[in-house]
């Protein structure tokens, strides 16, 4: 019994979080599963829509989340979309620009999706913080599988898969499985 009422303050304590920012909007309810990091910063934006669910729970998932969810947006003008029925576990999202994610899209367990890099390239410019980032767009019913890495300039097509461990950049047609490191089309998926 005072496992329950444990679960349900944590709970409402996250969603209170959630409600309180004035920078994130929620358009119905969200599923929490244990505590996520949620970092959205001055002037950038978290808009999630109805029966999401971010899930940070190890307890209930199928393979090890080495993390929970983590919703990072942390300049002026960043901002973060997951569209309605989408469910994410134990994965980064990290927009310096803007990472939409659209309906239906499933994000297993310790994914990275980040739209920038976050500092220069060059020795000596490293620690100069480098905002030059590219939005990123997975459309509806998009399946990441575990470990997948979606880079900066990415467009993944609505009804795609990205098999397991896959690290994505450029465009994935609609309709794809993905796999590899560069992520390669494998083949049409058939409806």
């Amino acid at each position: 019994m005072l496992v329950k009422v444990y679960l349900l303050l944590i709970h409402f304590y996250s969603n209170l979080r959630f409600l309180l920012n004035p920078n994130i909007s929620i358009d119905g309810r969200v599923q929490i599963k244990k505590t996520p990091i949620v970092d959205i910063r001055a002037g950038a934006r978290l808009n999630i829509g109805s029966n999401v669910t971010l899930n940070s729970n190890n307890q209930s998932y199928h393979v090890n989340l080495f993390a929970p969810v983590k919703l990072f947006a942390r300049i002026p003008g960043a901002l973060i979309e997951i569209g309605d029925n989408t469910r994410i576990h134990g994965s980064c999202i990290h927009s310096q620009s803007s990472i939409s994610i659209g309906r239906n899209c499933l994000i297993a367990g310790n994914c990275q999706i980040i739209d920038g890099s976050g500092h220069e390239l060059a020795p000596g410019t490293r620690l100069d913080v480098s905002f030059r980032a590219q939005p990123i767009v997975i459309e509806d019913n998009v399946w990441l599988g575990t470990g997948v890495i979606i880079l900066p300039g990415t467009t993944i097509g609505s009804g795609s898969v990205i098999s397991a461990g896959s690290v994505v950049k450029g465009t994935v047609e609609k309709d794809c499985l993905m796999m590899g490191n560069p992520a390669k089309a494998v083949k049409r998926l058939d409806k």
